[in-house]
């Protein structure tokens, strides 16, 4: 009884730890966003927002959704060359910079939080032409879209969309609050 008690204990130290990282500084990787996407982009309020864990109870493919969250989700948020990302649901996740004391060098991961924590509360963002194809180019920097970023996106739930994978061809992104 005793190990199994120490033994609980260093896996819940270590689980805890493991997302904890030294200090490291991250430089901000340049990327140039294309200037095709800018037109995807809006100042103006997208109303009525739902919640990412929300809207999966009801989102079926074709259906016309607008979700609020924050860029975060995954340790690699951005697709290189495409048009596509992760949006991720702040009332399920909770990244790393906001927990005293971390200073993950990733902290939009959100590594702290479970594997079914981040199905309800994540969802893939891309921008697709006519075909259905996501749309080239890198869309990481465009209207001060980054990791961490507060976002609202508008859009309709792609066909390929499944119950475990969320996911929404955007017809306007909104950065901030």
């Amino acid at each position: 009884m005793k190990n199994t008690l120490i033994l609980s204990t260093a896996l819940a130290l270590f689980a805890l730890n493991s997302c904890k990282e030294s200090e490291i500084t991250v430089t901000e990787e340049t990327v140039t966003p294309s200037a095709s996407f800018g037109k995807y982009f809006t100042d103006e309020e997208l109303t009525d927002a739902q919640d990412i864990h929300v809207a999966r109870t009801t989102a079926k493919p074709g259906d016309k959704i607008t979700l609020k969250g924050e860029v975060m989700g995954r340790e690699k948020i951005f697709v290189d060359g495409r048009a596509s990302f992760i949006m991720g649901d702040p009332t399920k996740l909770t990244t790393c910079d906001k927990m005293p004391g971390d200073n993950c060098t990733t902290p939009w991961d959100a590594c702290c939080d479970s594997k079914e924590l981040k199905k309800v509360g994540i969802a893939s963002i891309q921008i697709v032409d006519e075909d259905g194809r996501v749309l080239d180019g890198d869309i990481k920097g465009t209207d001060g879209l980054k990791e961490l970023s507060t976002i609202t996106v508008t859009g309709t739930v792609a066909e390929n969309s499944t119950e475990d994978n969320l996911v929404v061809n955007a017809t306007r992104i909104r950065v901030g609050n």
